[in-house]
């Protein structure tokens, strides 16, 4: 099969102010995953991270469920079950075991890796080819999060990048495969996130029951704390999220996941912390490399005119659209 260059949508497919609410939407996702370190060290009973991941999965994707009342038909059963331990059976547990035992800069600059990752992946599932422009971007954006967050003070903890690295590769897969599935048509994406959010959810429960066990006591702190989690971090973020892949191409898409750590800094600075001068570089570096992959020009080919691209999906149907 020929390989494909994938580029942003021309003109001819949408106007650039939906493309402008699409990206601003999609954002939301990753901004409130930023949250997360914060919320989970400042807020949340330590070492709890698979009920954690329990409470901020199971609960969300139940209402969901409820909400839209659909359930997955045909291969879609066990696609769902794929894409939830991807996106998120594996990767809520070791995100919060990570935010245990890592600093969050050390955390958030081997996350930034994902927009790598995900290109790397494009190229075997998607057939899609990422442009220099993409690749310099991408390493750029991992940079300027590594000046950012990481000081000589970062500590390094062997469990802790394991689990960060393997949260990071799997939700890498689970974006690449959602954009190479797509979803069922008349499905939005609250529906695939309630699918997802539960089949990452259920295999949680018997394991936290076996492993952690229920905490011993959960206060008003952790309550608020869990709540953020399982709303705007999980069922909202992820509805939002499946959207914009579905709309994106996964060269736009991905790169927005650097808001996570770039918001967990503004979270740091509104909490007491200041930015020394690399660290101020290292911040815009990383938000130039997020709108970059925005507004990077398509291919054209010899003639001047724009290829078509079939690996791009516009699911215009469904909640939230």
């Amino acid at each position: 099969m020929s390989t494909l260059t994938e580029r942003s949508p021309g003109p001819s497919r949408a106007s650039s102010a939906p493309r402008v609410a699409t990206v601003a939407l999609t954002a939301l996702a990753p901004a409130s995953w930023g949250t997360t370190y914060a919320v989970t060290t400042e807020l949340l009973p330590p070492g709890q991270p698979l009920f954690a991941g329990l409470v901020r999965a199971l609960p969300a994707g139940l209402l969901a469920l409820a909400i839209t009342r659909v359930l997955p038909r045909g291969d879609w059963w066990w696609k769902s079950a794929v894409l939830g331990a991807l996106n998120i059976g594996a990767l809520f547990p070791l995100l919060f075991l990570a935010a245990e035992r890592l600093p969050g800069g050390v955390a958030a600059t081997l996350s930034a890796t994902q927009p790598l990752l995900v290109a790397g992946l494009s190229i075997v599932v998607l057939h899609v080819r990422p442009t220099a422009w993409q690749w310099t971007w991408g390493g750029l954006g991992v940079l300027g999060v590594g000046l950012v967050v990481l000081g000589p003070q970062a500590r390094l903890d062997a469990v802790g990048i394991l689990a960060v690295l393997g949260g990071t590769a799997g939700m890498a897969g689970g974006i690449v495969l959602t954009k190479r599935w797509g979803r069922p048509a008349g499905v939005g994406p609250l529906t695939l996130a309630g699918w997802q959010l539960t089949a990452g959810g259920l295999p949680l429960l018997p394991l936290t029951l076996a492993v952690e066990g229920m905490p011993h006591g959960i206060d008003g702190e952790a309550v608020v704390g869990y709540l953020w989690l399982g709303s705007m971090g999980g069922i909202i973020s992820f509805a939002l999220w499946f959207r914009g892949i579905g709309r994106l191409p996964v060269g736009a898409s991905a790169p927005l996941v650097l808001l996570s750590p770039l918001v967990a800094t503004v979270a740091g600075i509104a909490l007491g912390e200041s930015l020394n001068l690399p660290q101020s570089l290292g911040f815009a570096l990383a938000l130039a490399a997020l709108l970059a992959a925005q507004f990077s020009p398509p291919r054209l080919r010899r003639d001047g005119r724009t290829p078509h691209d079939p690996v791009r999906e516009d699911l215009t149907q469904g909640e939230l659209s």
